[in-house]
C-alpha cells in the first residue's frame, strides 16, 4: 500500500509542476489529457509513476494522491483520454449495516461447489443472482440478466456543485445489469470491506442506461460486496436530479447470511 501511495504521489507532483498546478484558481476545473499526463511523467523511472489509468484510477478517497486531498480534488473522465480535476465532493459513504443478517435459504434446491473456487467479485455476483438474491433485495422476481461488460456512454451533462461538465464517449463497466417488467438494475461489486466510493462509478451508468432505453423502466443502482465467509451486503442508491451528480442517496440496505 505505501509503495502505490509513494508511485501515486510521484506521478501527480510531476504532473502539478509540469502544468503549475499549484497555481491554478480551483474555482475553476483543470482539463487534462493522456498525452499531457504521459508527457509530464516520461522522466520517472516505474511503470505505475507514467501508466495514465493507474494515476487516475482514484476508486475512493484514500486511494487519492496527496496533493489531491489537501486540495479536495477529485478527478473525472469526460471523454476516452480526456479529464477533468474539479473541487468538491466525489464520493459517496458505503455506511456500514447495523442490522441483523437476514438469514436467508437458496432457491436452488442445492449449494453449487464451482463458486467455491477462487474470489472473484464476479463470481460473488453470480452467486448472489443464482440464489435469487438479488432479486429478494430489489423485491422483484421477474429480474434477468441483461446486462454486463465495457460500454461507451453517448454524450451527457451534468453539473458537480457549481460547474457544468459534459461527458462523452467514456468507458463505462456494469459487473451485473438485470431487466425486469417495470425496472432496470445496475450493480457495482467490490470485494472488499468498502467505506467509500467513487460516485462516477453509480452515476455513469446510470446515465448512459437511462438515455439508452430512453426512460422506459426505472433504473435502480446497487452496490454489492461478499463479506466474510458466507455474507452478502447490498445498498441501493438513487439520484434525486438525474443532472446533478451529487444528488445521490442512499435509499436502503441489508445483509444476508446464507443458511
Amino acid at each position: 500500500m505505501k509503495d502505490k501511495t509513494r508511485v501515486m504521489n510521484n506521478g501527480w507532483e510531476a504532473i502539478f509542476k509540469e502544468y503549475e498546478m499549484d497555481k491554478h484558481d480551483w474555482r475553476n476545473p483543470f482539463f487534462l489529457t493522456a498525452p499531457q499526463i504521459k508527457a509530464a511523467c516520461q522522466h520517472l523511472k516505474e511503470t505505475g509513476e507514467r501508466e495514465v489509468r493507474s494515476l487516475c484510477a482514484q476508486v475512493n478517497r484514500e486511494k487519492r494522491p496527496d496533493l489531491f486531498k489537501q486540495l479536495g480534488l477529485f478527478i473525472l473522465p469526460v471523454k476516452n483520454g480526456s479529464y477533468i480535476i474539479i473541487k468538491g465532493e466525489g464520493y459517496v459513504d458505503i455506511p456500514p449495516i447495523k442490522e441483523e443478517a437476514k438469514i436467508y435459504e437458496s432457491k436452488l434446491g442445492f449449494r453449487p461447489i464451482t463458486f467455491s473456487v477462487g474470489n472473484s467479485e464476479m463470481q460473488h455476483v453470480d452467486y448472489a443472482y443464482a440464489v435469487s438474491m438479488v432479486r429478494d433485495f430489489m423485491e422483484d422476481d421477474s429480474l434477468r440478466l441483461t446486462i454486463r461488460g465495457r460500454k461507451f456512454t453517448p454524450e451527457f451533462s451534468f453539473r458537480v456543485g457549481q460547474f457544468n461538465i459534459t461527458a462523452k464517449s467514456v468507458q463505462t463497466e456494469v459487473d451485473a445489469g438485470y431487466e425486469g417488467f417495470d425496472c432496470i438494475v445496475l450493480l457495482e461489486a467490490k470485494n472488499s470491506e468498502t467505506t467509500n466510493t467513487i460516485i462516477r462509478q453509480l452515476y455513469y451508468p446510470y446515465r448512459q442506461w437511462k438515455i439508452r432505453t430512453k426512460n422506459a423502466k426505472p433504473i435502480s443502482t446497487v452496490f454489492f460486496e461478499k463479506r466474510g465467509k458466507d455474507e452478502y451486503h447490498f445498498w441501493e442508491f438513487v439520484f434525486d436530479d438525474e443532472e446533478d451528480y451529487n444528488s445521490i442517496r442512499l435509499k436502503k440496505s441489508a445483509r444476508y447470511k446464507l443458511c
